[in-house]
């Protein structure tokens, strides 16, 4: 089991076959967990999560899916997270068991879960339907993939993807939802699972509260994790890197509503222009 100590930071377990596993438990939460398994040509892979509706992900590659009586071959086909849109599988809570099966060399799937009791259809996600948003402005432009949006048919589990160019910031201005506030706020715990352009860069997180309890700064690299359990979380792009990260939310609402540290809002106001290279993928 991984071991949360004094850090939100969790490092690849492997190269190959299961990359990272966060559980509820390691994580010391109760809502989100996430698994993320890379499988060569011809590999199987079974993961059983029947409390757990789940999102599976394709990073890369192609895979075929099976659950039950029902199976899904051939989804994905984007090379890694930098070269198109994403293919996703949703399962509802009670799924016993789903089999995975690369079809192609360096297939990698990201199997993201949350506890959830309302049962809702087995549904495909296609490239083509997801939403892309252009946030931000200046040398705070970045893409958001909505994946799975607090539309979409699910219990509890929402789950984007987000690009930030070289040098841009993400995440900004800084915001949080630790606190059931809503409208503007609801309580969510989150999972950011980084990939970086070139294998030696990185990225820099910072994790705080305005009291100062928590005050982490974090230099991040490829396959890793970081967990959001409170707090503002922004995001930098070392420059001549382009940074990825999936996100993955659950808590009280079905909601992405956030607040704004009141300290850094006004910068909203000060953006002109987008930065032209976005969106990086499409």
């Amino acid at each position: 089991m991984i071991q949360v100590m004094n850090s939100l930071q969790i490092p690849p377990l492997a190269s190959q076959g299961e990359l990272v596993r966060i559980t509820q438990e390691s994580a010391g939460w109760q809502t989100i967990s996430l698994r993320v398994i890379r499988l060569a040509q011809g590999e199987r892979h079974a993961v059983s999560q029947p409390g757990e509706e789940m999102a599976l992900v394709m990073l890369g590659g192609r895979a075929s899916f099976a659950a039950g009586a029902l199976r899904w071959d051939g989804l994905g086909g984007r090379k890694d997270v930098f070269s198109g849109m994403p293919h996703t599988l949703y399962l509802p809570v009670g799924t016993e068991r789903v089999e995975i099966e690369a079809l192609t060399e360096a297939c990698e799937v990201a199997v993201c879960g949350a506890r959830a009791e309302r049962v809702f259809p087995a549904a495909v996600v296609e490239p083509g339907v997801v939403e892309v948003e252009i946030r931000g402005g200046e040398n705070a432009t970045r893409q958001i993939n909505h994946i799975l949006k607090p539309d979409f048919p699910a219990d509890r589990l929402l789950v984007v993807e987000v690009y930030t160019p070289s040098g841009n910031w993400s995440s900004y201005p800084p915001h949080k939802h630790d606190a059931h506030q809503p409208p503007g706020e609801v309580d969510l715990d989150e999972i950011y699972y980084y990939k970086i352009s070139r294998p030696e860069g990185y990225a820099i997180q910072r994790v705080y509260t305005r009291d100062g309890r928590r005050d982490e700064t974090i230099t991040v690299r490829n396959n890793e994790v970081i967990l959001i359990p409170e707090g503002y979380h922004p995001v930098v792009a070392a420059h001549g890197y382009d940074c990825y990260y999936l996100n993955v939310l659950a808590g009280s609402a079905r909601s992405m509503a956030a607040s704004d540290d009141p300290d850094y809002a006004w910068v909203r106001g000060a953006w002109r222009t987008k930065d032209p290279r976005l969106p990086l993928v499409g």
